[in-house]
Parts: C-alpha cells; structure tokens; sequence
C-alpha cells in the first residue's frame, strides 16, 4: 500500500497543511480516507480530481469531511465530464449532513457525484481491494478508527479519538499506525476527545504496532515536545507526517 498525506492539521488549517485526509493506493485503486477543509486542493498535488476510487470518512466533524462539499463541484462539473458517482462510506447520517452544508435541496446534485453508503456500526467492509475493519473509538460522536489490509500489509488510523482500548485492539501487530497526537502533556485536554503525543506512543507501544506516524496536530501545538513526550515511551520507527509526505507500507 502506498499513503500519502493530503492534509494532517487538527480543528483547522495550518499554513503549511490542509486538515486530515489521507490517499491510501493499492492495485491501481485510490481511497481517499477523510476530506478535511482545504484537502480538495492539496489532493490535486497526488492525483486527478477525478481519480478517486472511494472515500472513506471516520466521522463527520468538518476538519474530516467538509471538503467534500467543495469536491462535489470539482466532480460534478470537471471538463472532462463527470465519471458517475464515487462510493462515499461513513456514519449513518453521512447523506443528511452533506446535503445539509449546500443550504439548498441539492438530491440531484449529489446523486450525480456521490454514491452513499452507511456503515451502520464496527464491523468489516470492503472497499476495492481493502479489506476494513472499523471499531468506535472514543470520541463525542459516531466515529471510526479503522484496521486496512490489502496485499498482505496492514495500517491502522485512530481517527479522533481519546484513550481507547478499540485503538490498541485495531492497531494490534499492525506495520503502520497513523494515530492522532493533538494535545500536549500539561495542557488542557478534556477528556474523552483527543489524544497527546505521549498517549498516542503508549497505545502504539500496547498494541505493538511497527510504525507509528502521529498526525491531528492543532496547528498552534508544537512538534518537536509532541515527538519527544511520544519518545519517551515508544522506542520503535516513529515520526509525525507532514502534507505531501508519502509512505509505502
């Protein structure tokens, strides 16, 4: 598998990156996991507009879905004409809180660009050539982290997520673990919403996971204290991923 970091910012943009999303390839096949604000424009750095396969989004806070209104455009009307509707995979009201954001009906408009599939809960799904595990992790509203094998590899992605024992048993033995690090240790962090560096490394430690690669930073935290609390307990292949950065897994 093949993942590039389309946008990795936490809450809103930074001025070097979109907010989360993620190109993950395999066989020819893109799966776009997320589409955070400002990701339809760094997404064109990858690929073409119209060149997703799938998309995949964990939950429905706007700094992992909104894009998707701005893609509905860059789909529906590209130049080389519309490829017909894209698989759109999330939580049970996926549908209702697009249509919503156009202020308009838009049934027409969507039905044309995107083809919406519910999950309606954890449980395995394919997409493509993936194979999907997804588990509820802790966090304030329906939302997914989610296991992906295809050719014999496995990442893992926490989405947002406080302490959860469903990130150790999702990213269990896996090679890559793309876990959200948004606070730092000493701040304030409310509980049961976001992760710090520090937690982040103790669940990749829990699970024995390869490769951790933190993500979800909020664009006023600082890097390098989120990488050295994460050392102090993970001592494997560790980084925090920035935008265009790819990993072949």
């Amino acid at each position: 598998m093949k993942l590039t970091i389309v946008g990795c910012a936490g809450t809103f943009p930074g001025p070097d990156a979109a907010c989360s999303s993620y190109l993950l390839e395999h066989d020819g096949f893109r799966l776009l996991i997320d589409a955070g604000n400002g990701s339809t424009g760094a997404l064109q750095r990858s690929c073409g507009l119209l060149d997703i396969d799938a998309v995949m989004l964990s939950h429905l806070h706007g700094d992992h879905y909104l894009d998707l209104i701005t893609y509905t455009y860059a789909r529906r009307y590209h130049p080389d004409g519309s490829p017909g509707p894209v698989p759109v995979h999330g939580p049970s009201d996926v549908e209702a809180h697009i249509a919503g954001a156009f202020g308009r009906p838009v049934d027409d408009l969507l039905s044309a660009v995107y083809d919406f599939h519910p999950v309606g809960g954890p449980g395995r799904i394919g997409i493509g050539p993936f194979d999907i595990d997804l588990g509820t992790v802790n966090h304030p509203i329906e939302t997914y982290g989610m296991r992906i094998t295809a050719g014999g590899r496995t990442l893992a992605y926490s989405a947002d997520s406080g302490v959860s024992d469903e990130l150790v048993t999702l990213a269990r033995d896996v090679d890559v673990f793309l876990c959200e690090a948004s606070y730092l240790e000493g701040d304030p962090n409310p509980p049961n919403i976001h992760l710090t560096g520090k937690q982040a490394a103790e669940h990749a430690s829990w699970a024995g996971v390869g490769r951790l690669l933190l993500t979800h930073l909020v664009p006023w935290g600082d890097a390098s204290r989120t990488l050295a609390e994460a050392e102090q307990v993970y001592d494997g292949n560790l980084s925090i991923v920035e935008a265009g950065a790819v990993y072949d897994i």
